[in-house]
C-alpha cells in the first residue's frame, strides 16, 4: 500500500523510515515467518526435515545451523548467520531490519534479539507506527540466556552479553557486559586466533 509519497511500507522501512506494521504486505511476510517457523519448530534438531525447514526459513543456506526448538521470528529471511551458528531453546529474533550474526555464534535460551521498536506516542502506537534498525553479532560472541539486544546494536567480535543483560548500546570487541542495561563489566584475551 502506497502513502502520497509513493513509498510502500515496505520501502519505508527498508529506508531507515517510520512505518506501518499493520501494512497487508508485512502482514504477509510475517506470516509466513510464522509458518516457517512453526514447521521448523515441529522438526527434530539433526534431521534432514530440520536442515530443510533452517534453509526455507533463515537468508543463510548453511549446513552447520543449530537452531533448537521455540524459535521464532518476523522474517527468517532477513537473519543472516555465519558458521557453526547455535540458537538454543526459546530465542526470538524480530529481525523486521536485518540481522547479521557472525562465525561460532552462540545465542542463550530465552534470548530475544529486536530490530523493530516503537514510538513514545500513544497516538502513533495505534496508528501501528514503528521503526526498524539492523543488529550486528560479530564473531566468536556468546549471549547469555535471557539476554535482549535492542535495535541498531553492534556486538564487537569475541564479545560475552551475560545472561539477563539488556544490551542498549554497542559492545566493544573482546569485552564482558553484563546489567540493565548492560555495561563493560570486564575485558577479554583475544585467543581465537
Amino acid at each position: 500500500m502506497e502513502d502520497e509519497g509513493g513509498m510502500t511500507e515496505l520501502q519505508k522501512l527498508e529506508a531507515g523510515l517510520d512505518y506501518s506494521f499493520a501494512d497487508p504486505e508485512l502482514q504477509a511476510r510475517k506470516d509466513l515467518a510464522s509458518m516457517r517457523c512453526a514447521r521448523l519448530n515441529e522438526t527434530l534438531p539433526g534431521t534432514r526435515e530440520h536442515l530443510q525447514a533452517t534453509r526455507l526459513l533463515l537468508g543463510t543456506d548453511r549446513d552447520d545451523v543449530d537452531l533448537e526448538p521455540g524459535f521464532h521470528c518476523d522474517c527468517g529471511l532477513n537473519i543472516h548467520v555465519g558458521k557453526g551458528f547455535v540458537a538454543n531453546y526459546n530465542v526470538t529474533v524480530l529481525d523486521v531490519a536485518p540481522v547479521e550474526i557472525g562465525d561460532h555464534v552462540m545465542i542463550g535460551p530465552g534470548t530475544l534479539i529486536a530490530t523493530v521498536g516503537h514510538p513514545l506516542s500513544a497516538k502513533a502506537r495505534r496508528d501501528k507506527m514503528c521503526h526498524a534498525e539492523r543488529v550486528v553479532i560479530g564473531d566468536d560472541v556468546w549471549v547469555g540466556g535471557n539476554a535482549t539486544i535492542l535495535p541498531g546494536v553492534t556486538i564487537g567480535d569475541g564479545a560475552v552479553v551475560a545472561a539477563g543483560a539488556v544490551v542498549t548500546r554497542d559492545v566493544p570487541a573482546h569485552s564482558v557486559v553484563a546489567g540493565v542495561p548492560a555495561k563493560v563489566v570486564r575485558r577479554l584475551e583475544d585467543d581465537a586466533g
